[in-house]
């Protein structure tokens, strides 16, 4: 599919600069026209993979020297394309779909063409946290990016319970074979009734979006095998303001307070009753103060 289209004049600034290209996540048509402009005439294209990348330059006639930069080589490719823009010469930074350096390889590079002294220049284009985002309902009161999770469960529902109270959506990108076990670990600690937003292969044909509360969602997958497959973004509404316990946290608590200290008593009745942390631990305070009155 090569196509004619109109580009700018001058695409590249006069000064030797690292382009950050952001590139479609599935469907070609989502390059921007400044894009394949500016791919077109820097003299080195730094991409994440080159037989990958090398499709999307085909599809629209651009003919341009590649060199992989990917995590594993990040640090030791920074030297040569250092080398290059010294010398004059314009490069650019793609990833295999979206915006580099954005939980993708290019921020250690980045990093230290800016300490180099040398422009860096963004193309801004497809994202696919913004894309679900956008889809999901949940950013009126602002949003976090996580990005990738631990892989080892400890780790992942360690580094969940440290959001469980965020007030702003959270953005999370996951891989098929991890899916199942961390949205089974989202339910664990954030609770059933908290939504979620699942967003599969963005762009491309089996595109899916859908919006459950996280009870529902282990369902949702196992009715269709397919569910698991592709690459996923997942949005977490925030944390609802709480205008006060049910009575039965205020049991548990009682209970846990009579045997724990008090952090691990809120800790624990958090996670028992799905209540706020910072709410159990203010009336834990309450608690111990009355005891001690």
């Amino acid at each position: 599919m090569t196509v004619s289209v109109p580009l700018p004049v001058r695409p590249l600034s006069s000064t030797p600069s690292l382009y950050v290209v952001a590139t479609p996540l599935g469907n070609l048509h989502d390059i921007t026209l400044r894009a394949l402009a500016v791919l077109g005439a820097v003299d080195v294209v730094a991409a994440e993979d080159t037989r990958h990348s090398q499709r999307l330059l085909d599809a629209y006639g651009l003919k341009v020297r590649m060199v992989a930069v990917h995590q594993h080589n990040e640090q030791a490719a920074a030297g040569p394309l250092l080398e290059l823009l010294a010398a004059g010469r314009q490069v650019a930074l793609i990833t295999d779909a979206g915006t580099p350096a954005v939980s993708d390889p290019g921020a250690r590079l980045v990093a230290r063409v800016r300490a180099a002294g040398h422009p860096v220049v963004p193309l801004p284009g497809p994202c696919a946290a913004v894309a679900a985002l956008s889809v999901s309902g949940f950013a009126e009161g602002g949003f976090r990016f996580v990005g990738f999770l631990p892989a080892r469960p400890g780790a992942r529902v360690a580094a969940l319970a440290a959001l469980r109270d965020e007030a702003a959506a959270l953005v999370f990108y996951e891989a098929p074979h991890r899916i199942v076990e961390c949205v089974a670990d989202l339910l664990a600690v954030f609770g059933g009734a908290r939504e979620l937003l699942i967003a599969r292969e963005l762009t491309k044909l089996h595109e899916q979006t859908v919006r459950l509360p996280l009870a529902e969602v282990g369902v949702w997958f196992a009715a269709d095998p397919n569910r698991v497959r592709g690459e996923f973004v997942l949005v977490l509404a925030g944390a609802q303001a709480e205008a006060g316990l049910s009575a039965e946290a205020e049991r548990v608590l009682g209970l846990l307070l009579a045997e724990l200290p008090l952090k691990s008593a809120a800790r624990l009745a958090a996670e028992i009753t799905g209540a706020g942390r910072k709410l159990l631990y203010a009336r834990a305070l309450e608690i111990r103060g009355e005891e001690d009155a």
